[in-house]
């Protein structure tokens, strides 16, 4: 049984992970903002077979917060293992162009928020010498894209972030997973046309539990978007303005 603290818990990717974490008996610490929907799903996950049920409500944006949070985590679940950093928003592109305050507001979501909790629970993790922080960027965060740069900026953010973290963890037995999924059928997706790159939120949950437990740095999921990605960094950037991507 593991220990383990998912923040954004009622994200589509989150719950599916929380899923296969309490059909193996792990304990289970959630955070989010509706409580209405964290303690319908901690219902669901105790009936899955999770060893015990916690959740605290909580923005994420609210860096003052997150100190208690972490105390609450680490008082119901007796320690922490593992910790899955999982929520974000996808915001429309064209309006944040229109608005600097939901350009700010995205980076803030996506990006200095998750930067502001990992920062904490890398020193707790550093200070006890072992656990596994693992947080959900984006395959977006890899090159910036007329598309979605707004929310690629704060994904890249992170990245950056967890590079610097991963390398300073590593003189200690602690771990920093980064996990990149690239085009995911969630409600936040809802809106955009699907096709054969797309995939469900369990097969992401099912890659981040095996990288969990393999101790891997980098994930890619599905693993083929590593090679889509390699491609589309590499291209030379007069020939990348020229694309619609």
């Amino acid at each position: 049984m593991q220990n383990i603290l998912i923040i954004g818990a009622t994200s589509a990717i989150a719950e599916a992970s929380a899923r296969r974490f309490a059909a193996r008996g792990d304990a289970l610490f959630l955070v989010a903002r509706d409580p209405v929907r964290l303690e319908h799903i901690g219902a669901d996950l105790r009936l899955r077979g999770a060893a015990r049920v916690a959740t605290f409500v909580m923005d994420a944006t609210d860096s003052a917060a997150h100190p208690a949070m972490l105390d609450a985590a680490e008082q119901a679940l007796g320690g922490i293992d593992v910790a899955l950093i999982a929520h974000g928003t996808l915001p429309d592109q064209k309006a944040c162009e229109a608005s600097v305050e939901l350009t700010l507001a995205t980076l803030a979501v996506n990006g200095t928020s998750v930067i502001a909790l990992a920062t904490l629970i890398g020193a707790r993790f550093e200070a006890r010498k072992t656990g596994v922080l693992a947080v959900i960027g984006s395959v977006a965060g890899d090159r910036g894209r007329a598309s979605n740069y707004v929310y690629g900026t704060a994904k890249g953010m992170v990245d950056i972030f967890m590079q610097g973290l991963r390398h300073r963890l590593s003189k200690s037995g602690a771990q920093a997973l980064l996990i990149k999924p690239g085009f995911v059928d969630t409600p936040m997706t809802s809106s955009f046309k699907k096709g054969a790159l797309w995939a469900q939120p369990d097969t992401i949950a099912r890659g981040i539990v095996a990288a969990i437990e393999a101790r891997r740095d980098v994930v890619y999921l599905p693993g083929f978007w590593r090679w889509i990605m390699l491609i589309i960094r590499h291209i030379p950037e007069r020939i990348f303005q020229r694309t619609s991507l």
